[in-house]
């Protein structure tokens, strides 16, 4: 677990959930590490906090400064940060679209533009965006959020054509439904939580929610020098849901 020795991170939405379970991974590889969220506190040990709101040009040029400034340098931008949206291609005005697409898909825009110019300087420079399965699979009651991680997918692979002769690797992680608080809240709100969690958790094909850590793993993978030879890509974490069609039980 040394592979980021000497290496210095930025991971959006980094203070909980999967961008926390991200941001501790690389720090217990070496790396020095900032979560850039909109409450930055109560981070562990060793994690630097900033405030910044990604739907924000000038916040986002501000912290990545900073974050650069403190760290003395980056090498790895995660593009974690995202919100959530649920009900089919009715259920939200344009108001919301705009909302949405504006942090998932231009908050990322917002990120690496001011990312770049450190990343270029890296030696070994890299771009992991959290996309999801529902970008690649078509989900029930997902329209809005769908189209923006399906957004990010298609962003990740023009990003590594453009940024390749830069020395820098862009990839994405789609990961299918995560046991994060984002998730136990939307669980919560719902008319019967426990047959809720019960329904995700067979959408997925090995039976159970996907782990922030595993998602963390896969990250850590793209992110390191050792995965050179890797760009333009994405990794499914998702239980197999992608991929997999088991048949009923008998």
């Amino acid at each position: 677990m040394t592979d980021f020795i000497s290496s210095t991170a930025i991971v959006t939405g980094g203070a909980s959930g999967i961008g926390l379970a991200i941001a501790t991974r690389l720090a217990s590889g070496g790396a020095r590490v900032a979560c850039l969220d909109l409450t930055p506190e109560n981070l562990p040990g060793g994690l630097m906090g900033i405030r910044a709101d990604i739907a924000s040009q000038s916040e986002v040029i501000a912290a990545v400064a900073e974050a650069e400034s403190r760290l003395g340098g980056i090498d790895v931008l995660v593009n974690n940060a995202g919100i959530g949206a649920q009900g089919g291609i009715e259920a939200n005005d344009d108001e919301e679209w705009r909302r949405v697409l504006d942090v998932n898909v231009i908050g990322l825009v917002r990120m690496c533009r001011a990312a770049l110019p450190a990343l270029r300087r890296s030696n070994h420079g890299a771009i992991v965006n959290i996309a999801s399965i529902a970008a690649t699979a078509g989900l029930q009651n997902r329209a809005l959020y769908s189209a923006s991680k399906g957004a990010v997918l298609a962003l990740t692979q023009a990003m590594a054509a453009d940024l390749l002769a830069d020395g820098i690797r862009v990839n994405a992680v789609n990961p299918g439904t995560v046991d994060t608080p984002w998730v136990a809240r939307l669980l919560d709100s719902s008319a019967d939580p426990v047959a809720e969690r019960a329904a995700l958790q067979a959408r997925q094909p090995n039976g159970r929610l996907v782990s922030a850590d595993e998602v963390a793993e896969a990250v850590a993978y793209l992110a390191s020098p050792r995965a050179g030879s890797t760009t333009g890509t994405a990794i499914a974490v998702d239980g197999g849901m992608s991929g997999i069609r088991l048949r009923p039980p008998a």
